[in-house]
């Protein structure tokens, strides 16, 4: 008889709960201050109260949001297209996450406007709507948050999702809710997904078939300056030229002491040995260091700008933003992680397109395609716990020749699956 009157329930709950739970967030946000200071400023913004700048500055021809540091990575080459398409367009970019909005500031400085991304409370989304006016917004990856997209649809904006993964645990979680997903997911007029998978997945979930477009994944289209292989070789040479180096890259709280105990195993067969450790998020940094001096371990930052590293340094800690690909470039074996702890893996391209053989860990389920495609390619290898990491990392330091064959497989793979960049950009011409 009232067909809609679960959907309506629902929906009511949602918007209920989360009014409920501003006290928390705003806790969340204090705690994490103590971590990073930056959590503790521009809170209006997490309730759409825009900065004077960026609401004199509107209204815009393009809204990105980029969750964090991965999304923002991934958009800034896609912005940089638009840009030279249209190079008065207004874009702004909004993010979850200060690390994200320090990408943000790096990659793209004066090319776009910046601020946080709204809560998803219908009042704080129509307050930001409404004070920057976007014609079309630009979705990266998969954030589904219910009043964001019923407020932007209502208010005529053109809604796209791009470079979207679903994976199979986020669909079973959606699919838990299928009324509520289905009918906010039918509200969006395109989505770009990176695979047939993603593509399957949106389906089971309701979306139409003719609003699905597959175009890979724009991580692919990593691109490589001449200057950054110019800054590695600079790099290299400070490290120690006559020193190998394992890289462990974007390394999440747990997988550290599995990696520090690993490095000492390996300097025993290998004394000269350096680990460049760069953990995922900036707030760990000086903890790093202090566990890495407990483990009686010499531990140089890269902030220290020391001009030339002592023999006896066992670890460089990489305690900058936006290094990573420059590390991971002047080394000769490169780890990724977030895969060794159940966290779904860090993006395994930029080692592969720098021709650096790479390993991961088992819980790649944010990269489930690229994890399986690079490990049958040859382009890198899994390892599931820290004994297989060990023998792995020594195999290859031990052998040059096989370090070039992987690592130029990885090259090749990547060049192959190039191409997401220019479609999503043909895709996004007519709308900005």
């Amino acid at each position: 008889m009232f067909p809609n009157l679960g959907f309506s329930i629902l929906i009511w709950l949602y918007r209920v709960l989360l009014n409920l739970a501003i006290p928390i967030g705003l806790i969340g946000l204090f705690v994490k201050g103590f971590r990073n200071s930056a959590y503790w400023f521009r809170w209006s913004e997490r309730f759409g109260f825009v900065g004077e700048s960026v609401l004199e500055s509107g209204p815009y021809d393009l809204w990105v949001h980029a969750v964090s540091v991965g999304e923002a990575r991934a958009a800034a080459p896609l912005i940089n297209e638009l840009k030279k398409i249209k190079p008065q367009s207004k874009i702004l970019v909004t993010t979850t996450t200060p690390t994200g909005s320090a990408m943000v500031d790096m990659l793209l400085a004066d090319k776009v406007h910046h601020c946080y991304f709204p809560y998803d409370l219908r009042w704080a989304m129509q307050r930001f709507i409404s004070s920057t006016k976007p014609k079309t917004a630009l979705i990266m990856e998969t954030e589904i948050w219910p009043n964001m997209i019923d407020v932007t649809k209502r208010s005529g904006t053109k809604l796209i999702y791009t470079n979207v993964r679903l994976s199979e645990k986020s669909y079973r979680g959606y699919a838990k809710f299928p009324k509520l997903v289905s009918h906010t997911l039918s509200k969006v007029d395109l989505y770009a997904v990176q695979g047939a998978a993603d593509r399957k997945h949106l389906q089971f979930l309701g979306v139409d078939e003719d609003k699905i477009v597959e175009t890979g994944s724009i991580k692919f289209d990593v691109n490589i300056a001449p200057s950054l292989r110019e800054s590695a070789e600079v790099l290299r040479r400070r490290l120690g030229q006559d020193r190998l180096i394992w890289i462990a890259g974007s390394t999440r709280d747990g997988e550290e002491s599995i990696i520090l105990a690993a490095y000492k195993e390996l300097k025993r067969q290998y004394p000269s040995l350096l680990l460049i450790l760069v953990p995922r998020h900036p707030e760990r940094f000086d903890y790093m260091a202090r566990k890495i001096q407990r483990r009686d371990l010499v531990c140089v930052r890269r902030t220290d700008d020391l001009s030339e590293l002592s023999s006896d340094v066992d670890v460089y800690l990489g305690d900058t933003m936006g290094e990573l690909s420059l590390m991971y470039a002047c080394s000769d074996v490169a780890f990724v992680g977030g895969s060794l702890v159940p966290l779904g893996g860090q993006n395994i391209l930029e080692p592969c397109a720098l021709g650096v053989p790479v390993l991961f860990g088992p819980y790649m389920f944010n990269f489930p395609d690229i994890s399986k495609w690079t490990i049958k390619e040859g382009a890198g290898r899994m390892v599931n716990d820290a004994q297989a990491l060990v023998e792995n990392v020594a195999e290859l330091l031990a052998n040059p020749s096989l370090r070039d064959e992987i690592g130029g497989k990885g090259m090749r793979f990547v060049d192959r699956h190039r191409g997401a960049l220019a479609k999503n950009v043909e895709l996004l011409k007519p709308h900005i």
